[in-house]
Formats: C-alpha cells, sequence, structure tokens
C-alpha cells in the first residue's frame, strides 16, 4: 500500500484546474494557477508518481453510447474465491467496474447494458461463472450524484504553504 501523497493548497488548485480544464495543456494550467510552468510540470509529475493522478483516460458516459440500462449486483462468492471471480468478471464486457467488498456480499459490481434483454445476459453470465453463489441487483433508475474526488480532496488539510511565492501572494 502507497504511503498518501502529502498535498498543499498548490497541488489542489493545480487538480482542480485540470479537471475544470480538461483539455488543458502544462502552460494553460500553468497560466490558470499563475504558478510558473516547470513548477505545475513538476507538481503533476510528482502527483502522478504518488498515484494521486491515476490516469487520463476520457471519461466515457456509457449512457450516451447507447448503454442506458445500469445495475448494480451483489455476489456471494465460494469460499477464497475472489482472485477467480476477478479473472471472470474482467471477461464479461458489461462489467464496468467490481470492488470486494464487506458486508453482505462479496463482491459490488455495476454492470451496463443496451436493454433490459442485456442486462438479463450479462446478469446470466455472471451468475453461470463458477465462483459466485448468489447474486442480488438493483436497476439504475438515474444519477444522483456523478462519480468524483474533488470535493472529498477539498476536506484535506493542505501541508504547509507553496514554495511557489506568485501563487502565496494570489491568495
Amino acid at each position: 500500500m502507497r504511503t498518501p501523497a502529502k498535498l498543499d493548497e498548490l497541488d489542489l488548485a493545480i487538480l482542480r484546474a485540470m479537471h475544470q480544464f480538461q483539455k488543458a495543456g502544462i502552460l494553460e494550467l500553468s497560466r490558470r494557477t499563475k504558478v510558473a510552468r516547470a513548477t505545475v510540470q513538476a507538481r503533476i509529475n510528482r502527483m502522478e508518481e504518488s498515484g494521486v493522478i491515476a490516469s487520463y483516460d476520457p471519461e466515457i458516459d456509457v449512457t450516451a453510447a447507447g448503454f442506458d440500462v445500469q445495475a448494480f449486483v451483489t455476489l456471494e462468492i465460494a469460499q477464497g474465491a475472489l482472485d477467480t471471480v476477478s479473472a471472470e468478471l474482467s471477461s464479461i464486457p458489461g462489467v464496468l467496474e467490481a470492488y470486494a467488498t464487506t458486508g453482505s456480499g462479496d463482491v459490488l459490481c455495476r454492470i451496463g447494458a443496451d436493454s433490459h434483454a442485456g442486462l438479463q445476459a450479462v446478469l446470466l453470465s455472471i451468475d453461470r461463472t463458477g465462483s459466485v453463489v448468489r447474486s442480488h441487483s438493483v436497476i439504475v433508475l438515474s444519477t444522483v450524484v456523478a462519480r468524483r474526488a474533488l470535493p472529498l480532496l477539498h476536506t484535506l488539510t493542505p501541508t504547509g504553504t507553496t514554495k511557489a511565492p506568485a501563487y502565496r501572494d494570489q491568495r
């Protein structure tokens, strides 16, 4: 497990700018945060290395792509079968994400399909895996809060002050 990165106010400002202006390059982020380009690049490199910035993959809205039926499925799996179920679920295209959990189930999945019949086909594929003992599904009606991270990051108490004088002076 990685040691959590220590983010300061400048790191949070850079992440906020990256989120708000997703196509911006280093120079544009430098202008937006009023910090030297080399400082922004160094901070981004550090956040990439620490895992804070995990990806630059585009966020794909599967609903807009025609897969407007989604569900959450709680799975009970055979004892000790987490690695096996991980491989099995990864082979099913309709499984969008899956997490090992505590509570009444062992794994929570989000699945997507183009229709209710497609949803049923994904559920049957999951149930056919050798590791799944039982499943329970609920259909998503609408998104109440979309996936997000910045509000949580803003609850952090930033570590110290930034070394970038221009950024300190603008606050």
